[in-house]
């Protein structure tokens, strides 16, 4: 049974989602203060997050920050104000997976949950086989296996939150091509914004964080100043 952790200072919400999503089968746990749930997702373990940008005590923005700083990399949907670009952009140049603005129903909370958990786990057998017949994506050093979201460098094993795995499978089937931020932000985020975004900026340097052996000087994801970004096999220099 998914445990879902839904933090929300209204407790008409808590009780609304609590009781849609224990019908669906999930177990809840939930907080209405900030505090609180930054305690709860630092302390337990969760398949998913559900959290809240106005909250008292401590805002949601820095309970996901502090979450990421921990390396928890539970997926997290936001719920922000209704028509306020600003949190929703900040919340997902953060590390949120996706975000919903209010007033919502839970029909589309589960939904927009079931379709991040499609993200992580395997696929039907169609999506996740190469047409080599194998689900392996190896570029250099890093192997992605397609149906099990594992990926590996060298070997060890590392952990990518739900976006930078898709990211990084994004860059790992076009090897070699420049990709620009506007068809990251489409294709990955699904997102169109008139300005200035930092969203997939933040996500490739977490990205190099984590696959790169020296994240200021990358190898495999390289910046292509005026047009965007280039994933490429440094072993093939």
């Amino acid at each position: 049974m998914k445990k879902v952790l839904v933090v929300d200072d209204e407790p008409s919400i808590v009780t609304l989602l609590t009781f849609n999503l224990e019908k669906e089968g999930y177990q809840v746990a939930s907080a209405t203060d900030g505090l609180d749930g930054l305690q709860l997702g630092l302390s337990e373990s969760f398949d998913f997050i559900i959290l809240d940008v106005m909250l008292p005590s401590l805002d949601g923005i820095e309970i996901m920050k502090r979450l990421r700083q921990e390396k928890i990399e539970t997926p997290i949907l936001i719920l922000t104000a209704k028509d306020d670009p600003i949190d929703r952009i900040l919340g997902l140049e953060i590390g949120a997976d996706d975000y919903l603005a209010k007033p919502f129903s839970p029909r589309e909370v589960i939904a927009r949950m079931k379709a991040i958990f499609r993200r992580m786990e395997p696929r039907r057998q169609e999506e996740s086989v190469l047409s080599d017949g194998s689900n392996l994506l190896i570029v250099g050093e890093i192997q992605a296996n397609l149906a099990t979201y594992q990926v590996e460098i060298a070997g060890t094993p590392i952990v990518l939150t739900p976006k930078e795995f898709e990211l990084l499978i994004y860059f790992m089937r076009r090897k070699n091509h420049v990709v620009d931020r506007d068809t990251l932000l489409n294709q990955i985020w699904n997102f169109d914004f008139d300005g200035q975004t930092r969203i997939v900026d933040v996500h490739i340097s977490h990205l190099r964080e984590k696959i790169e052996p020296n994240p200021k000087k990358p190898q495999y994801l390289l910046t292509i100043r005026g047009f965007g970004y280039k994933f490429q096999d440094p072993t093939n220099g």
